[in-house]
């Protein structure tokens, strides 16, 4: 039985995803999809990438990911089970890169800056 893997980062979440053969069934952290993503947009979101190249019920998938919150940890698994799609078979790239599902968001939080209160926000200016 061959496993293919892929991993996917997404702001500072990081997954590591497995596919095998199966029937569809997908562990995230050692829990089912619907108790570790209990919202269905992050559900769909993490699963989009099964769901474009239809082949939700061909695989198995494993998921151990880790850092940041579940909005970029599903956008990681994304990326995560892409890739592995890829690595099962390169044909699939066609479908999934005009889906956006190939490209890493680059989009990161911006650092606090001395001086000002957030990134952008600033302390109130006083005239006098």
């Amino acid at each position: 039985m061959k496993v293919y893997s892929g991993t996917g980062r997404r702001k500072t979440s990081v997954a590591q995803v497995r596919l095998l053969n199966g029937k569809g069934t997908v562990i995230v952290n050692k829990l089912p999809i619907t108790e570790y993503f209990p919202i269905e947009d992050y559900r769909r979101d993490a699963l989009l990438a099964l769901d474009v190249a239809k082949m939700m019920e061909s695989f198995d998938v494993s998921v151990t990911v880790s850092g940041g919150g579940k909005a970029g940890q599903a956008g990681a698994v994304r990326l995560g089970i892409a890739r592995a799609l890829v690595q099962y078979n390169e044909e699939l790239r066609a479908q999934l890169r005009p889906a956006g599902l190939m490209t890493r968001d680059p989009r990161m939080v911006e650092r606090k800056k001395y001086g000002q209160k957030k990134a952008r926000k600033r302390f109130q200016f006083s005239k006098r």
